[in-house]
Order: C-alpha cells, then sequence, then structure tokens
C-alpha cells in the first residue's frame, strides 16, 4: 500500500463524511425551488445535526442496550462501506474485502439494528415501522446482489474494485441488456433502501404512511444525530457506487498519483451531485405509492435483477 493508495481512502472517507448532509440539503433545495419556496440553504442538515448534538440525551422507558447501541451499529457499518467502496480509488487500502456480499451484508446489518431498535422501544409506531422496513429489506438486499452479480459476471470477480476496472476498460458493455436491466433495477432498489419517493417520504411525520422515521421517532440529541448522519451517507454512498459501476470516469487505478485522487474526488462529487438533483427533481412529480403496492415494485425489480443475471449468462463474454 503506497501513501497515495491510503491518501485515497481518507479522501473518500472524507468526502462522504463531510458532504453527506449537503447532498441531503442539495435535493431539499431542489425540491423547495421545484415547489416555489425558498428552502433553507444547502448547509441547513448541518445546522441540524449541530442543534441535536447539543441536545439533551433521552432514554425512552424500558429500553433495553440494543435501542441505545442502534446508532452506533448503524453509523459504524456505514463507514466501514464508505471505506471499502471504490469511490475515489478502485486500489484502496480495504479492497481486498470490497466483496458484493460483505457490502450488502453491511448494509443489512445496519437496517436490522434499526429495525430492533424500533420494535426495542415497545410503541405502535416503531413496530410498524420495523415491520415495514424489514419487508422492504427483505426484498431489496437480494435485489442489489442480483443486479450487481450480474455485472461481476463478465468481470469475472465479486469484488467491487474489480467490476469497476473491468467498466474502465469496456465501458461499452454497460449498455448491453444484462447492464440496462441491472441498471433500472439498482436504481429502484436504492431509492427504496434510501427512503425516498415513491416507496417512502423522508419529508413527513404522518403516522399511517411512515417507514424510517416510525423507527426513530423516540431518538432525540446525539443519537438522532447520528442516525440522520448514517443515513444521509447511505444514500450518498450508493448514488456514488451506483455512478461508478456504470460511469467510471476518473476513478483513479490501483497505484494512483496525487492528480489521480484529486480527479477522483472531483468525480465522484460531480457524479453524485447530477444524480442527487435529478433524484430531487423526479420527486416533484412523484406521489409515493400506497403501502401494499410497494413489494409489487420491489419485485418488479427483483425481476428485473434476475433478468439481467440470465442475460449475462447467456451472452457470457459478449455482454
Amino acid at each position: 500500500m503506497t501513501v497515495t493508495t491510503f491518501l485515497a481512502g481518507v479522501a473518500q472517507l472524507g468526502v462522504v463524511v463531510v458532504g453527506a448532509p449537503v447532498v441531503i440539503g442539495a435535493m431539499r433545495q431542489v425540491r423547495a425551488a421545484s415547489e416555489g419556496r425558498r428552502g433553507g440553504g444547502v448547509l441547513q442538515p448541518w445546522r441540524d445535526l449541530r442543534k441535536q448534538l447539543r441536545k439533551q440525551q433521552i432514554d425512552p422507558r424500558g429500553t433495553t442496550v440494543v435501542f441505545t447501541t442502534a446508532p452506533l451499529v448503524l453509523a459504524g457499518s456505514t463507514l466501514l462501506i464508505v471505506a471499502v467502496t471504490p469511490l475515489v480509488a478502485t486500489g484502496s487500502p480495504l479492497d481486498p474485502v470490497a466483496d458484493l456480499f460483505a457490502v450488502v451484508g453491511l448494509l443489512f446489518l445496519g437496517t436490522v439494528a434499526l429495525t430492533l431498535a424500533g420494535i426495542d422501544t415497545g410503541t405502535a409506531f416503531g413496530g410498524m415501522g420495523a415491520s415495514r422496513e424489514i419487508t422492504i429489506a427483505a426484498l431489496v438486499e437480494p435485489t442489489i446482489l442480483l443486479a450487481v452479480f450480474a455485472l461481476s459476471i463478465p468481470a469475472g470477480s465479486s469484488n467491487l474494485g474489480a467490476i469497476v476496472e473491468h467498466t474502465v476498460e469496456h465501458p461499452g458493455r454497460v449498455a448491453s441488456p444484462a447492464g440496462v436491466l441491472a441498471f433500472v433495477a439498482l436504481v429502484v432498489v436504492i431509492i427504496a433502501e434510501t427512503g425516498r419517493l415513491p416507496v417512502d417520504n423522508p419529508a413527513t411525520h404522518l403516522e399511517l404512511t411512515m417507514v424510517h422515521e416510525a423507527m426513530v421517532l423516540e431518538y432525540a440529541g446525539p443519537r438522532l444525530a447520528l442516525v440522520e448522519w448514517a443515513s444521509a451517507m447511505r444514500l450518498t454512498v450508493l448514488l456514488a457506487l451506483l455512478a461508478n459501476l456504470f460511469w467510471p470516469w476518473g476513478v483513479a487505478g490501483a497505484d494512483p498519483g496525487v492528480l489521480d485522487v484529486v480527479v477522483g474526488v472531483v468525480a465522484v462529487v460531480v457524479k453524485v451531485a447530477v444524480l442527487a438533483v435529478v433524484l430531487a427533481g423526479a420527486e416533484v412529480f412523484i406521489a409515493k405509492l400506497r403501502l401494499f403496492r410497494v413489494p409489487e415494485l420491489l419485485a418488479g425489480s427483483f425481476l428485473l435483477a434476475l433478468l439481467a443475471v440470465t442475460a449475462a449468462n447467456f451472452f457470457g463474454a459478449g455482454v
């Protein structure tokens, strides 16, 4: 491991940790502008986090260690995903463990931790949100596995860095039937995984429609700040991974120079900003689905991912 490789790993970790709340702020600002409102500015999430960190921490009566440790598990698993995912360079210090199955497992670990915390509160809203979240996760995680696995077949490896490097060498293959199907499936499940419209509405607290918010109603102070921060990082890293899997321009190689790292940082910032703006703009014109329609949408995305794997196997090296 060279100094620049270590620098690339630190850079991508710092960019996501610092920039994730800004991504949320930019998306809110785009929605506000589209709806004719002024908005709070792109730095408003950072102001909200600072305010939450100054508030008193509350432990609801009857909760256990599950409730207190869930934000730490969620944030820790998310940081580990950020560290191993090839965002700035493919040769990060933890690249050997950047396996598709490990990353999806870490995503599911954070989801399960927050779900158990919602159940641990013993409230009706917590249990309701936890039930809905685990139902969504049961369809989302296998779809992510299948969609990215379809991309790993021509690469010959389930390592995310190897998949990105293969796309850099053969950029035309992402336009294949398998690549298009995998892209659509990933877009749908990333929206579901991060609680965006039409699966969930992050801007509402209406009891009958809440999913993510229902599980975190009992959190306050620093723990709530940690949950919101981790959620922003999950959205940011998934958007960055989506961009690098299909448009890996700017991603530095296994032994990057300082200029390569700078270009990689700029590239991932631009790609995430573009995807965030497009997603926020599309949400203005999308209504939230009824809850019983969400499994149908996710089942459709799972079918697309399955077709992507079938197409990748059928076309073989020609994908």
